[in-house]
């Protein structure tokens, strides 16, 4: 389950998505949002997962299957916990670079205190870093860091790397009621993004089931009095409020492109329909994985969503 899609993405056009982080979830957060669901082992530390030649080729064999015309726009590192966390996550960016395919990355942010990871994120053409909280007290509520992390320390190397990237620089916001919504961490949050000058900075609700049953989005008015407070300090800010689209751009092998988008991007209904009609498949195949615990369905803000069943031996 290395790589996944083409699914659409309201940042990237079509994005082919690699999942460099072996199940089950390893991050250095455990974000009460997060559409993967909750921290399985939260690490700070970086280590090997897979061996880049081993993505390098899921990858180009992933692309070989697809059309011509549903070829990605990007490659786009988005993973089953925090892509930095691989320790040879540059060899892969180096590998993939040959496919002649532009490279972005998702992270959160946590590991760029590291000059091994600010030097590896250079490798990329559009990096988008988590930037949910203007204090210490509100990110450890909302993102809830693995122990030892400082968050001054990566709001100061987020700084550094903003200074010295080439490339597309993108932070990401996400607003949950009664979490970062007030005025106070919108106007510190907004004046540290400020500093670091991105291409564009996003400003996301939940739309997916969230690994904690209490988050909600903000309301509306909230929303926009937060797209208000960044536009008015000069930053070029886009909401991410929509569903993005439906899923059409797969390999074929509809049980491996179920299985691999639900590990790291829930299925909402329509778009699981979709695929089963493009591929010529009926219900009877959701049902299947249901029953085998490979899949399960949920419901959120009034729709079903199927996201990938994990069982931990404990």
């Amino acid at each position: 389950m290395i790589s996944f899609g083409p699914v659409p993405s309201r940042r990237l056009g079509r994005s082919l998505g690699i999942n460099n982080i072996v199940t089950p979830k390893i991050c250095s957060y455990n974000c009460v949002y997060c559409q993967v669901g909750k921290t399985t082992k939260k690490s700070a530390e970086r280590q090997v997962f897979f061996r880049p030649e081993v993505i390098f080729r899921n990858v180009e064999k992933h692309l070989k299957k697809l059309k011509p015309e549903n070829h990605p726009d990007f490659l786009t590192f988005v993973s089953n916990g925090e892509p930095t966390l691989d320790i040879n996550l540059s060899t892969s960016i180096e590998l993939l670079k040959k496919l002649n395919i532009p490279i972005a990355i998702i992270t959160n942010a946590s590991m760029i205190f590291h000059k091994s990871v600010r030097d590896d994120l250079q490798l990329v053409d559009w990096v988008s870093l988590k930037m949910d909280a203007g204090d210490n007290d509100t990110w450890q509520r909302i993102n809830r860091p693995f122990p030892g992390l400082e968050f001054k320390e990566i709001i100061e190397n987020i700084q550094i790397f903003a200074s010295e990237y080439k490339g597309t620089l993108c932070t990401e916001t996400m607003l949950v009621d009664g979490l970062n919504d007030k005025l106070k961490n919108l106007t510190t949050l907004s004046e540290m993004i400020k500093r670091i000058n991105p291409w564009k900075a996003y400003i996301a609700i939940p739309t997916r089931p969230p690994a904690e049953k209490s988050v909600n989005p903000p309301d509306v008015k909230i929303l926009n009095h937060a797209w208000q407070i960044f536009n008015n300090l000069g930053i070029n800010s886009e909401l991410l409020t929509g569903f993005e689209g439906i899923v059409t751009d797969l390999t074929g092998n509809i049980y491996e492109d179920i299985l691999n988008i639900t590990a790291v991007h829930p299925l909402r209904e329509d778009s699981m329909l979709n695929l089963l009609h493009n591929n010529n498949a009926d219900l009877q195949i959701i049902n299947s994985l249901i029953r085998q615990r490979l899949i399960r369905s949920v419901k959120y803000l009034g729709h079903t969503y199927y996201l990938r069943e994990y069982h931990i031996n404990t």
